[in-house]
């Protein structure tokens, strides 16, 4: 019995469109990352208290929201 293998890689149109396609998403993550981050920071430390929030857990937070994009 005979086997056969197909190893041909994508093509180089497929390629681009992929590659274009991960640099959207990643633009639009560190789009949703700034937007947070700015707007957390910008809130006063008794706003931040009230929603359970530290200075310290801004960037994660801000990490976790671009992520869950």
């Amino acid at each position: 019995m005979a086997y056969t293998t197909d190893t041909r890689s994508a093509g180089l149109g497929q390629r681009i469109s992929d590659f274009r396609a991960s640099l959207a998403d990643r633009v639009a993550k560190n789009k949703t990352y700034r937007s947070t981050f700015n707007e957390l920071q910008a809130l006063s430390d008794r706003d931040l208290a009230d929603l359970g929030i530290s200075r310290s857990m801004i960037k994660r937070i801000a990490i976790e929201a671009s992520e869950t994009k």
